[in-house]
């Protein structure tokens, strides 16, 4: 088998973006994502219509892809696809597309877990970007998951501490709409939050054991602290709607960083990689930055385009299970629980 030259087309299905893209060995040559900009009507994902976008989206997509990398099919090594954890209709579209075309071309199928791949995101090559050195802390956070993982290998991952109810991005979401605030309201608060005062409204944080995460409580504070003050006065978050998103990120930041601490405490690594949409925060970005400072920490950040939903991520891990020689038959059926 040549291992010079890998040709990996991925796609990427879970949610609500259609992504294809390119890789040859651990360098991406194209990714291409298609938004759906059907659910903002909702104020949140509607599983059936991104499921039908998903259907007319990804055979242009993947032409885009091929195209952008100035690749033929029939060079492709391998096709590598998200097999969940994720919405079951849209999982369905792409894992179906991904089997076909595999048998198609007569080449190789591996299947994905999208969580793994918001990590292994890491390993894409990228010039001036450094990769962490195993073992290290990863810390996923996303609208559907918030976890710390301890990465031992590219293949060797233990969950050490994850959400019991609410993920992050959801708490981004969900204050969001409180406010009144468009969907997705989560960058809308990373934004307003910037020329806000972060300690205004100081808000309280869950008590929960070991390393796990719990969001569902800060979430009913905002609530029952904003319906407070709007009796008080009805234009109370139009006057101070900066200060009131910059004291939500806060609240979440400090959640996010205390758990952190612990888990280092807890296994004396210093390495600490993010990864999954909401490590596009700003607030986040950057108060990791100050804990290199802090307490000698070592932080990856991943490209801004590797953070969220991309194919690009799915390719990397395709990669490495290719050079394992870690296939999948085409008896391989999508899921919407998918553990690490």
């Amino acid at each position: 088998m040549n291992t010079q030259d890998v040709y990996i087309l991925a796609i990427e299905s879970s949610c609500d973006d259609t992504s294809a893209a390119v890789l040859h060995n651990d360098k991406v040559l194209s990714n291409v994502v298609a938004n759906q900009k059907i659910h903002e009507e909702y104020g949140g994902v509607v599983p059936e219509l991104a499921s039908r976008a998903h259907q007319q989206n990804i055979v242009p997509v993947v032409h885009q892809a091929l195209s952008r990398a100035n690749i033929d099919k029939k060079e492709l090594s391998a096709i590598a696809f998200t097999r969940g954890p994720g919405l079951m209709g849209s999982l369905l579209v792409g894992t179906s597309f991904a089997k076909s075309l595999a048998l198609g071309l007569d080449i190789p199928l591996i299947e994905v877990n999208h969580m793994q791949a918001h990590i292994l995101a890491h390993f894409i090559k990228e010039p001036e970007t450094p990769m962490p050195s195993f073992p290290f802390l990863a810390l996923t956070i996303s609208g559907g998951h918030t976890q710390i993982v301890k990465v031992n290998s590219h293949f060797n991952m233990e969950v050490i501490g994850e959400t019991i109810d609410d993920a992050v991005g959801e708490a981004f979401d969900k204050s969001a709409k409180i406010l009144g605030l468009p969907y997705p309201g989560g960058p809308l608060v990373d934004k307003y939050a910037r020329q806000g005062d972060a300690k205004a409204y100081p808000f309280p944080k869950p008590k929960v054991d070991g390393l796990n995460f719990s969001f569902s409580g800060f979430k009913t504070s905002v609530l029952y602290f904003i319906q407070k003050e709007t009796e008080k006065d009805p234009d109370f978050i139009e006057k101070n709607l900066n200060d009131i998103c910059a004291s939500i990120q806060q609240g979440i930041i400090n959640i996010l960083i205390d758990k952190l601490k612990k888990a280092v405490k807890q296994t004396g690594i210093k390495q600490i990689a993010i990864g999954g949409g909401v490590s596009a925060n700003s607030g986040i970005r950057d108060t990791l930055k100050e804990c290199e400072k802090r307490f000698g920490w070592q932080t990856y950040i991943p490209k801004f385009e590797y953070t969220t939903d991309n194919a690009a991520m799915i390719g990397i891990v395709g990669y490495y299970k290719f050079l394992k020689e870690d296939f999948t038959d085409q008896r391989i059926t999508a899921k919407a629980r998918f553990s690490i």
